[in-house]
């Protein structure tokens, strides 16, 4: 086990109508002028941006609105909202949607608070000293953003798709609503749920610094998803199960479920990161397509925990060579994938990369890692294109 320090300054307000608390958790925090940032039209045929500028309003909040945030939230967006929000006095960006949503409020926040470019944060060449505060309203459980410190940006030059990760972007507040996640379709909501097991997969499959107590939280939340993943591909309206798949999102990437351990190994996000940023795929559902090639390729090296997940996740019986138990582990959960629909290499996920990209993509991935990438398995550019060699089928 590892010294660490848990920080989560993030406020919850979680249930049915909670988005009608927006305006007065907004006004805690003194603040005078919002940037309202949202995504496509969901928001807006559901009627829920209307109630979020009621509760503003309500609570005498000023506010201004910036739409248009797609999946793998693009640069040229966060450039926008930095210039609308420094010329109309901006103090507080509110965040209504999902991970991609909340990532590009963040971008905007850091950009705000600091004159410099904000991609020589995303592209690790200097750190934040300053971030305007944010809050989020939630409509898809997956990324974590809401109470995480991450931030994902895609730039649109070369499609470059890069995270940067600081405590003092983590949301100020945010607000969930299950039911606000009802609409999505079946695709997304799986998507969402994967990528929820893999923000907490990444902290699980290390060799360096365990907690009983951090693996038993873990093992729990990675079962409560699968469990209700499957509860919501056959009823898609059932409330609890909405309920229980949202808090888990936020757990998941709060940093929770990584308390002792190095940090975690993070080499599945890195290689998505590539396949999101060149084809443009759904994030949970590129994750589920490289997961088990990264799986069969690194498990030696990281056998025990291996072995631990098979048994206490997956329900498989302990008895055979740990190997084998490792192997049977993997894929229990590549059939897991398969029964809510979602992908398990490459030609399932829709791309069929050539040989040039998938040499690009493990170059990349490499040099976004400072040069490698994992603990699991210590992997290098060659290790990456093999990776991605697996997958492509």
């Amino acid at each position: 086990m590892f010294n660490f320090t848990y920080y989560t300054p993030t406020k919850v307000v979680f249930g049915r109508g909670a988005e009608e608390r927006t305006g007065a958790l907004v006004k805690e925090q003194g603040r005078e002028k919002v940037l309202i940032h949202y995504g496509g039209g969901s928001v807006v045929r559901s009627g829920l941006l209307d109630r979020i500028k009621a509760s503003l309003d309500k609570a005498g909040v000023a506010h201004i609105e910036l739409g248009g945030v797609v999946p793998n939230p693009r640069l040229s967006l966060v450039y926008q909202g930095i210039e609308l929000s420094r010329r109309e006095g901006v103090d507080f960006i509110l965040a209504v949607g999902g991970g991609s949503v909340i990532d590009s409020a963040k971008a905007i926040a850091y950009g705000l608070a600091e004159e410099a470019d904000v991609w020589e944060l995303y592209d690790h060449t200097r750190q934040a000293k300053a971030c305007l505060p944010v809050g989020a309203v939630l409509t898809i459980a997956a990324a974590g953003s809401e109470m995480s410190n991450s931030s994902v940006i895609t730039k649109d030059e070369g499609g470059v798709k890069r995270g940067y990760n600081n405590d003092i972007c983590r949301p100020k507040f945010a607000v969930m609503n299950p039911e606000l996640t009802a609409t999505l379709p079946p695709y997304q909501t799986a998507s969402g749920c994967v990528d929820i097991l893999m923000h907490t997969m990444e902290r699980y499959f290390t060799p360096n610094g365990t907690m009983e107590l951090t693996d038993s939280l873990a093992e729990g939340l990675m079962r409560t998803v699968m469990k209700n993943a499957v509860a919501l591909r056959d009823d898609p309206a059932d409330y609890d199960a909405r309920a229980e798949v949202m808090w888990a999102s936020s757990l998941s990437h709060n940093g929770l479920t990584g308390c002792g351990s190095d940090g975690g190994d993070w080499a599945c996000h890195g290689l998505e990161h590539e396949m999101g940023g060149m084809f443009d795929v759904t994030h949970g559902a590129g994750l589920a397509a490289v997961w088990g090639s990264w799986a069969r390729y690194v498990y030696r090296d990281c056998l025990d925990r291996f072995v631990k997940f098979t048994v206490n996740v997956m329900g498989v019986e302990d008895t055979g060579a740990p190997e084998d138990i490792a192997l049977k582990g993997i894929e229990a959960m590549e059939d897991f994938y398969r029964s809510i629909h979602m992908p398990t290499c490459f030609s399932e996920l829709g791309i069929a990369p050539t040989q040039e990209q998938l040499e690009t993509m493990a170059k990349m991935c490499i040099v976004a890692g400072g040069g490698k990438k994992g603990t699991a398995k210590v992997l290098y550019e060659a290790d990456c294109l093999k990776i991605y060699e697996m997958a492509n089928h």
